[in-house]
């Protein structure tokens, strides 16, 4: 039964509307276009699409007919977790996608009217969104964080469209529920900024203190991992998106079922709440220096139903997997796709 928040309600309510912004002038072309603006290096110009509620940003290396590999980066994070697994997998002749999540880098609203959701499930449906607008009828997803557990969850709701996947931390899907269910101490203060984004504090301390914000978690989430100071500002710019702060805030708040959703959505959470077993060939990677909360592999063994292997990657790396072992990364989705 779902908690009530009476006493918080008052704190806690927002409108939706407050968490409207910039959007992309209405268009009805679907096709992939060429951004005016540029990333870093490896990337060169990012393609544009418009999918869904979305005109995703995305690069894109490789042979155009070659087999698709996705890439979902997670958060504070971006595209460039994959800057040296895409030019890997390039080199072996995938096409290689790597989409701005909603709240981040070029990515935009189409509408200002669009609820800014955080919920899982809608960052899920965007994948699906961005594959049906590129003609991508099935594809090998890989992601962390974020983007592990929106991979997860469509190889759950739609495993027809995922030939493998690669999970950093296994299988993350879950619901209000589930939340609503009290951890011991030590583990709720690993979420201590879940809760901050459940108060109006913390939302405006995270609108005004977000690249602070983000440098922390990056620094306890991979306690092992010197990065540099350009390393971590060429990825922090992706959270200037004029929605970032809206889609965090909310994807937190949803969790502790402080924020409603989206009732087309209802249907899928329910699926999700089940907690099926995942059928699609599957590698789950974790990094032995992982800061981050996150489950123990012997926990999610079961979860995944298909062809499966767990891989612990050793030599401090943390919960930027991708980025901070990026061969292990770049293999485990070669032999996903070969299980």
């Amino acid at each position: 039964m779902k908690r009530t928040h009476l006493a918080l309600a008052a704190a806690f309510a927002l409108s939706f509307a407050s968490f409207a912004s910039f959007a992309h002038a209405e268009d009805s072309s679907n096709q992939p276009s060429k951004s005016l603006a540029t990333s870093q290096d490896p990337w060169g110009p990012l393609k544009h699409v418009h999918a869904g509620v979305l005109d995703i940003a995305y690069a894109e290396m490789g042979p155009a007919n070659g087999p698709v590999v996705i890439l979902l980066h997670g958060w504070p994070y971006d595209i460039h977790s994959y800057e040296e697994v895409a030019p890997a997998l390039a080199a072996k002749g995938y096409r290689v996608l790597v989409p701005y999540a909603r709240g981040y880098g070029d990515t935009r609203f189409l509408s200002d009217s669009t609820l800014r959701n955080g919920e899982p499930v809608a960052l899920a449906q965007d994948v699906i969104d961005f594959m049906d607008a590129l003609h991508i009828n099935h594809a090998v997803l890989g992601g962390f964080d974020w983007g592990a557990r929106s991979a997860d969850i469509v190889a759950t709701l739609w495993p027809e469209r995922v030939k493998a996947l690669v999970t950093v931390s296994g299988y993350l899907i879950g619901s209000q529920d589930s939340g609503a269910t009290p951890l011991p101490p030590k583990a709720e203060l690993q979420w201590w900024y879940q809760y901050y984004f459940a108060t109006e504090r913390g939302r405006i301390g995270y609108d005004k203190y977000r690249h602070d914000f983000a440098k922390l978690i990056w620094q306890t989430a991979s306690p092992k991992w010197n990065f540099d100071d350009a390393t971590f500002e060429r990825s922090a710019a992706a959270l200037n998106n004029p929605d970032q702060v809206a889609i965090a805030v909310h994807n937190y708040r949803w969790r502790l079922d402080l924020a409603k959703g989206e009732t087309k959505y209802e249907a899928q959470e329910k699926r999700l709440a089940q907690f099926t077993a995942i059928t699609v060939p599957t590698i789950a990677l974790e990094g032995d220096a992982n800061g981050a909360p996150h489950p123990q592999p012997e926990a999610y063994a079961k979860k995944f139903a298909g062809k499966y292997q767990f891989r612990l990657i050793t030599g401090g790396i943390g919960h930027n997997l991708p980025e901070e072992a990026p061969q292990a990364f770049t293999q485990a989705v070669i032999d996903a796709d070969h299980l």
